[in-house]
């Protein structure tokens, strides 16, 4: 029994603290403070958002992630600084983290430079003793893990000019493996498992009324699959935003934004997956709320940028 229960917790503790790969969500699109610290403070005013999302609808204990961001320029806009607090839901296990972000923004030409790092912590833990057993005597072997604070780091950089931006960042510098002798996390510091995310794109004017932005992202880990992202948005009157994703997992995403007005904006983005995790669920939802206290006109991406 006790080498399943070692099993699950492998199985169900979050992926972010098995190892160094971050999981890529539609927040991104929305909100790349999630993927790249450089972008703190580029949206040239205060920034508050609020992300709920339902992942694998129809799976009992499917994820479950609730986000509050908040960026804004500093020091004329020489310096921004970002906080991001997720909360996961995965089965039994519960995960919360505070990401802090300082970019560091310089003039490069005709565009902008920002180079971010960003620290926080991240804690953990799983109710065992929240699973149904079905041998008498299993569920003494079903006891909650305590509270685990582990640290965590980022790095990234942003460039935009005229209407092309481009990022590249790393979203978690440490790895960290469950040690069950010690009951505790062990620190990795393993480049070789890093993820390197590169994320560009380019906006299109249509006339006076609409724009064409295609970007794409690209996710890559040694040892492992080259990972991608094709989107594409159409914006209208920069009031509505209408667009779609392609993952190379097999995924297909439809969002939508309505701006109020120019300072609050609304979002919801639906994704199917056409693997054989699609037979068992019946997708995902994501919903944002985000208020900014200064509208920027020039911004170059109202919808990202």
């Amino acid at each position: 029994m006790k080498k399943i229960i070692n099993l699950l917790i492998l199985l169900l503790l979050p992926i972010a603290l098995l190892g160094q790969l971050t999981p890529v969500t539609n927040q991104y699109i929305l909100n790349p403070l999630t993927i790249n610290p450089a972008y703190a403070g580029n949206r040239g005013g205060l920034s508050v958002a609020a992300f709920y999302r339902q992942q694998w609808v129809g799976i009992p204990g499917s994820p479950r992630t609730m986000t509050l961001e908040v960026d804004a320029p500093v020091l004329s806009d020489k310096l921004g600084l970002g906080l991001v607090v997720v909360n996961d839901v995965i089965g039994v296990t519960k995960q919360t983290e505070a990401m802090t972000s300082y970019a560091f923004r310089i003039n490069v030409g005709d565009g902008m430079l920002a180079l971010g790092l960003g620290a926080g912590l991240v804690a953990t833990n799983t109710a065992w003793s929240d699973l149904i057993v079905l041998d008498p005597g299993d569920e003494y072997y079903l006891i909650d893990s305590r509270v685990f604070l582990v640290p965590d780091f980022s790095f990234g950089t942003f460039y935009t000019v005229k209407n092309f931006f481009v990022g590249f960042s790393i979203p978690r510098l440490l790895g960290y493996r469950f040690d069950f002798d010690k009951n505790k996390y062990a620190l990795k510091v393993e480049p070789g498992q890093y993820n390197f995310i590169l994320n560009a794109g380019y906006m299109i004017p249509m006339g006076p009324r609409a724009k064409f932005l295609p970007s794409a992202l690209v996710s890559y880990s040694p040892g492992d699959k080259l990972l991608y992202d094709a989107n594409a948005h159409f914006i209208l009157y920069d009031r509505f935003w209408i667009g779609a994703s392609y993952r190379s997992t097999g995924s297909v995403t439809a969002l939508a934004q309505f701006a109020i007005n120019n300072q609050f904006k609304v979002a919801y983005s639906y994704d199917f997956n056409f693997g054989k995790l699609g037979t068992y669920s019946n997708g995902s939802h994501e919903v944002m709320l985000r208020y900014e206290f200064r509208y920027k006109v020039d911004v170059i991406n109202p919808l990202i940028f």
